[in-house]
């Protein structure tokens, strides 16, 4: 297996993409990373580079919360730039725990 997430041999029968681990930015365990950048933007890339799997499927689920709770039209700009925000604090704000 490849620690750093390149390809791997599958028992002579062609490759298989092996997910490297890396240290989560939220949790500090090393963990797999999320299969793709889950936002078309810079934070998404972000979030692909430093997020774990455990960690982004936390966040979908506070993310619901967040958006019931607020009532988010996510049509409205105002709403994704609230929730972008909220996405960023949760997983860079700084920890002191």
């Amino acid at each position: 297996m490849n620690a750093e997430g390149d390809v791997a041999p599958q028992g002579g029968q062609g490759y298989l993409f092996v997910m490297g681990t890396f240290q989560c930015v939220r949790c500090g365990q090393p963990g797999a990373r999320i299969s793709a950048p889950p936002l078309p933007n810079e934070l998404g890339n972000r979030l692909y580079d430093q997020v774990c799997q455990t960690c982004w499927q936390d966040w979908l689920r506070e993310q619901t919360a967040i958006i019931n709770h607020y009532g988010l039209n996510l049509m409205d700009p105002k709403a994704r730039a609230f929730l972008m925000e909220q996405t960023e604090g949760f997983f860079f704000a700084s920890r002191s725990e």
